[in-house]
């Protein structure tokens, strides 16, 4: 009986060093999970954020293959130069999403916004963010209303001047209804960026990690079904449904704002919105031109053959670029709270700290790709043939980290509602243009992708990291001039 009672207490001790050691082993596993994600710098809000852009990248995989499976050559260049043709949109928003989220981070600092749509503090900074919402609802009325007379018109336009092997594609009805989901969600969009600026970033990121899910599942659907042309219009559409339900919870807040009367507090349009607004606005539809362009031109002068393959590699290579973008989009609330806080030092740490995070996960992602395009010309020629040479797609990639890096650039230099990119990107994009009139007509995809890797991986680069350096080290000066009086 003793020795049965030994061994009794035996099993049992036993047991309970398996089980200490089971609770160890998961400690030890969450810690080390908290240790890398600090290391690369990951809270809810970049993780939602970039799990709807991994969501995307998971999703074009797809989608690519759906296209290459379901669309012909012909109408794939159909598919992208309709997508290129959609994102006209920021000819009619001129920016002013980015204005929008700066101007409520920097008067949220002197506000409390309970959930429950109330609003608490100072009366003039209440006064001054209703006078924002107000100036975001009105101009994009109006900016809607535009959109919905020119679009129609400039893509018949456009697709109509396709004649011989784009000649039997049915693009009417998808580009009618693309316009309708566009203007849409045009209208949408920058509400979000407001609540976004109010505070609510991770929420933010959340609803666009629901659009980008039910985004791929539309997509797909559509493409399923053998009405590919339409899958533009179907994903903006589902992403109007999650902004619309997203937004109807905050309707207390929003229209408790509209409402609201801003009296003599109210934002000068002329100098605090316009004059940083306009000059937002060409610098967004200059980086527009200089990564759509490419598709229409060379769909009106190769065909669409080429411009599909220029579409699905261009596309492919901006998705990793703008997974990585979340650690610092992410950012640009606090930024501007930082800004309006006076806490200049804590900012340039916070942003070269996320800078070399997010360069280290992006380099990590283009190594990757480029291994991944290297196989698909042994695994998948199909899809090969549909996309640019392996050595064109490097240079994409090089563009990407560029263009990462002068993004980056611009949310640390916009937080402080100035756009010192204006010229710079008025230059590069005449390079663009220069290199497209000079190089597609004869070189055709090897042409565009060269003349994208001069202009925005090379020269844009390098002239907006000097720009950056000469504005941020004047912010220096005259912090220490100040602390000297």
């Amino acid at each position: 009986m003793e020795g049965l009672s030994a061994r009794i207490s035996g099993f049992g001790a036993g047991s309970e060093a398996a089980a200490m050691k089971a609770e160890r082993s998961a400690r030890w596993s969450i810690l080390s999970a908290g240790k890398w994600a600090h290391m690369l710098g990951l809270d809810k809000a970049i993780a939602y954020t970039v799990g709807a852009r991994v969501c995307s990248i998971v999703g074009s995989v797809g989608t690519v293959l759906l296209i290459v499976h379901f669309l012909s050559p012909v109408e794939q260049g159909y598919y992208y130069t309709l997508l290129s043709l959609v994102n006209l949109q920021v000819v009619f928003e001129l920016g002013f999403s980015v204005v929008i989220l700066q101007l409520a981070a920097h008067e949220c600092i002197h506000l409390s916004l309970p959930h429950d749509g109330s609003i608490a503090g100072s009366e003039t900074a209440h006064a001054r963010l209703a006078s924002i919402f107000q100036k975001t609802v009105r101009w994009y009325l109006a900016a809607s209303a535009l959109m919905i007379l020119v679009l129609p018109i400039a893509g018949a336009f456009f697709f109509s001047r396709r004649t011989g092997s784009g000649a039997g594609v049915a693009w009417q009805g998808p580009w009618a209804v693309a316009v309708v989901s566009c203007v849409a969600l045009f209208f949408l969009n920058p509400l979000s960026s407001f609540i976004e600026g109010c505070g609510e970033v991770r929420q933010v990121a959340g609803m666009r990690l629901c659009q980008a899910a039910g985004g791929i599942a539309a997509a797909w659907i559509t493409l399923i079904l053998h009405h590919g042309l339409y899958a533009p219009a179907m994903v903006m559409g589902v992403y109007i449904v999650v902004a619309l339900a997203f937004l109807w919870k905050r309707h207390r807040l929003l229209l408790g704002l509209l409402r609201y009367g801003s009296g003599a507090a109210a934002v000068s349009w002329r100098e605090e919105v316009w004059s940083f607004q306009w000059k937002i606005g060409v610098s967004s539809l200059c980086s527009y031109f200089t990564i759509q362009v490419f598709i229409p031109a060379l769909f009106l002068l190769r065909g669409p053959t080429e411009a599909g393959q220029m579409g699905m590699s261009i596309s492919i290579a901006g998705y990793l670029w703008t997974v990585v973008l979340a650690w610092m989009s992410t950012k640009a609330t606090p930024f501007g709270q930082m800004i309006a806080r006076g806490e200049f030092d804590r900012l340039d740490r916070s942003f070269f700290r996320t800078l070399w995070q997010a360069v280290a996960v992006l380099g990590a992602l283009l190594i990757a790709c480029m291994f991944g395009v290297l196989a698909i010309q042994h695994v998948m020629p199909k899809v090969a043939v549909r996309m640019v040479s392996p050595r064109l797609f490097a240079l994409l990639l090089l563009t990407a980290l560029s263009t990462f890096v002068v993004q980056s650039e611009a949310v640390y230099l916009r937080a402080r509602k100035r756009e010192p990119f204006l010229v710079q990107s008025l230059c590069v994009a005449a390079l663009t243009l220069l290199g497209v009139v000079a190089l597609i007509p004869r070189w055709g995809v090897a042409g565009s992708t060269v003349t994208y890797f001069i202009s925005s991986g090379v020269i844009a680069i390098i002239s907006a990291t000097a720009i950056f350096q000469k504005w941020r080290g004047a912010e220096h000066m005259r912090r220490r001039m100040a602390l000297a009086c």
